[in-house]
């Protein structure tokens, strides 16, 4: 006879009940978690033009030399007299480009065309570069490559040099001294050191930044705040008020501090936020002059202090990229290096007498006095300012393992605009249709097509001449250098710009004209 207990049957249907709902909390957990999951997952992956999957955001390194030449990397120049082992390793692994351009020969407007993906005769200065204290060449709701990546879940931090306008608080409320100048004896004097700063490279993208806005002003920038005076052979901010709490650097440790503080950024952002894609943008000052190079490098090449500098720099982006390796983080970085215009000089030696070279043009030229000569520019024409190859054309180096060939050479026309919307192609997202307005998606190109993308590059030397490259052609417009006449070269033919076909080829001439004014005019797609 089976007896049935009925309080039993009630504790087992009430404890059936129980684990039946622990199973169900269990499963909407699970489901919303893989929910949440997929489209986090969805939300970091990028695919390329055709669907392909490119994997989770890549993160990315920008290293962009100041004033380094074309030729002075053994990847571009095989006769140069510069060790720069590093940076011949990165050309190895990813895709060299021999056909890329700055586009201008100065600073500023060049690095203005990496941020904005525009040409900087849009910009409000029409040609040169920035002054002390100028606002932002960057328009008021103008997007910015920081901008972009910071929109889509990136953490952003640069280092060095920006040179793109910041405004400065002042104790009286006028404009801070030297004002649109390069040099004055009050530099500073009415600077308020202890406000922070406006419109410059945290309110551009930077969610950290640490480096000068313009060398000349002397001050070093952390975030918004004054941290620091940078020495500097050529200008002082001695008349400035209360600045005694900061740090002086001099010159020959800049290039280690900032080096530092990069790979501090790097180790700190795995450990806090490896989850999210960073940008870095590593910006030296260097081989810009005075050159500064340290005690451990001095005499370490045959092509004097210059070539000694820029050995300091392939040394230093060496430690960056070991970093980027010893952090398991190359593998989904995509590197890029660039030069923001050509060398100052032609030719450098060992007994080369750097000491009174200046920015001016007249300047610029220093005689080796040796039989060993390094030619920064390689067999370029023209040096920083001009707007020959010299000037304009910039070593190209892109690393991205797994989706850039290895040891690949482009010879496909490339502008440093084009990195922001080549970028915006990498993140599958489409740019708004009045930014960037003259960059082009080059990420085809990147990975080893052979497909022709951009059509021409307009450059522009220092004092704002204009000119345009098309296919193989280059068109320089008239101007006091060439005594009015114009300039048109074969650069297929004549690479050093030596034989001007401008009288021979006058309806080539024309074309070129034509097409470049339409640019100019944004009648027409560049």
């Amino acid at each position: 006879m089976i007896i049935i207990d009925s309080r039993s049957i009630k504790r087992r249907v009430l404890y059936q009940d129980r684990i039946a709902g622990i199973r169900e909390f269990f499963k909407k957990r699970i489901f919303i978690f893989g929910l949440f999951l997929m489209v986090s997952l969805l939300a970091s992956s990028c695919k390329d033009k055709d669907g392909g999957d490119l994997g989770v955001y890549p993160n990315v390194v920008i290293i962009l030399a100041d004033d380094l030449g074309y030729g002075d990397l053994q990847s571009y120049n095989e006769n140069s007299l510069i060790p720069t082992p590093n940076l011949n390793k990165l050309a190895s692994e990813g895709i060299r480009f021999t056909d890329a351009y700055c586009p201008v020969s100065v600073c500023s407007p060049s690095r203005f065309a990496l941020m904005t993906g525009t040409y900087p005769f849009r910009s409000w200065k029409k040609s040169g570069v920035m002054a002390n204290y100028e606002p932002s060449l960057i328009a008021p709701g103008q997007l910015t490559l920081m901008q972009m990546l910071q929109q889509n879940g990136y953490v952003t931090a640069g280092f060095g040099k920006w040179h793109l306008g910041t405004t400065f608080p002042t104790l009286d409320d006028k404009k801070p001294a030297g004002y649109g100048k390069f040099k004055a004896e009050n530099n500073g004097a009415n600077i308020d050191v202890n406000r922070p700063v406006s419109d410059g490279p945290i309110d551009q993208g930077f969610e950290h930044w640490l480096g000068f806005s313009c060398a000349s002003e002397c001050w070093v920038l952390e975030g918004k705040r004054v941290m620091g005076i940078l020495q500097h052979d050529y200008y002082n901010v001695d008349s400035a008020q209360n600045k005694e709490h900061l740090k002086t650097i001099p010159r020959d440790e800049y290039l280690s501090l900032i080096t530092d503080k990069s790979t501090q950024f790097l180790t700190k952002h795995v450990a806090k936020d490896r989850g999210k894609p960073f940008f870095l943008y590593y910006a030296p000052y260097v081989p810009h002059i005075p050159l500064a190079a340290s005690e451990d490098f001095i005499g370490s090449t045959d092509a004097g202090l210059y070539g000694d500098y820029v050995h300091e720099l392939d040394f230093y982006i060496g430690k960056l990229l070991s970093t980027l390796d010893s952090l398991n983080l190359a593998k989904n970085t995509i590197v890029l290096f660039a030069s923001d215009n050509g060398s100052t000089f032609t030719e450098t030696s060992r007994d080369t007498d750097f000491s009174k070279v200046s920015n001016s043009l007249g300047e610029m030229e220093v005689k080796a006095n040796n039989s060993l000569v390094h030619n920064p520019n390689g067999e370029l024409r023209g040096t920083k300012q001009t707007a020959w190859e010299g000037g304009v054309r910039t070593p190209f180096i892109a690393r991205w393992p797994g989706h850039f060939p290895q040891g690949a050479v482009s010879k496909q026309l490339f502008a440093l605009n084009d990195i922001m919307a080549t970028l915006a192609s990498v993140l599958n997202k489409k740019l708004p249709g009045d930014q960037a307005v003259d960059s082009y998606n080059l990420l085809p190109v990147l990975r080893g097509s052979p497909v022709n993308v951009r059509p021409s590059v307009v450059i522009q030397s220092g004092r704002g001449d204009k000119g345009l490259r098309m296919g193989k052609w280059k068109y320089i417009e008239p101007n006091n250098a060439n005594n009015g006449t114009g300039e048109l070269y074969n650069l297929e033919e004549d690479a050093s710009e030596e034989d001007n076909l401008i009288v021979k080829m006058p309806v080539k001439t024309q074309e070129l004209k034509s097409a470049l004014d339409k640019i100019v005019e944004g009648k027409s797609s560049n």
